[in-house]
């Protein structure tokens, strides 16, 4: 069964970085895309970022200039490299995958999650 998890979330000071992974198991789909998600409290989760094998990598233009995905196509493993983070960017980021590459960061079209890591920047 495909199975996401996440880790590398923390408290950080504004300014600071973090560095998240996504472990991803139970699929070796080479059109797999994989992206990251994140949602505050009274917000709608919203895409920040994804990379297919061969594709260009996409992301939020909250985040452009600050964030960086890459990831380990033969491990199914996903980063997400975070700086000069921002009080706004606090919120649980989600890891998750769909097929058939990444026309869009939509959550809808991502059928598995994983279970989150909480990232909390402090002013």
């Amino acid at each position: 069964q495909v199975q996401l998890v996440e880790s590398g979330g923390g408290s950080v000071q504004a300014g600071g970085s973090l560095k998240l992974t996504c472990v991803g198991t139970g699929f070796t789909r080479s059109d797999a895309c994989m992206g990251w998600f994140r949602q505050a409290p009274g917000k709608e989760r919203e895409g920040v970022a994804a990379v297919a094998q061969g594709g260009n990598p996409m992301y939020a233009d909250s985040v452009k200039g600050r964030f960086t995905i890459s990831r380990d196509f033969a491990k199914n493993t996903l980063y997400l490299q975070m700086s000069s983070l921002k009080p706004e960017d606090t919120a649980m980021y989600y890891c998750a995958a769909r097929w058939s590459g990444c026309a869009s960061i939509i959550s809808s079209f991502f059928p598995y999650w994983g279970q989150g890591t909480q990232v909390t920047v402090s002013s």
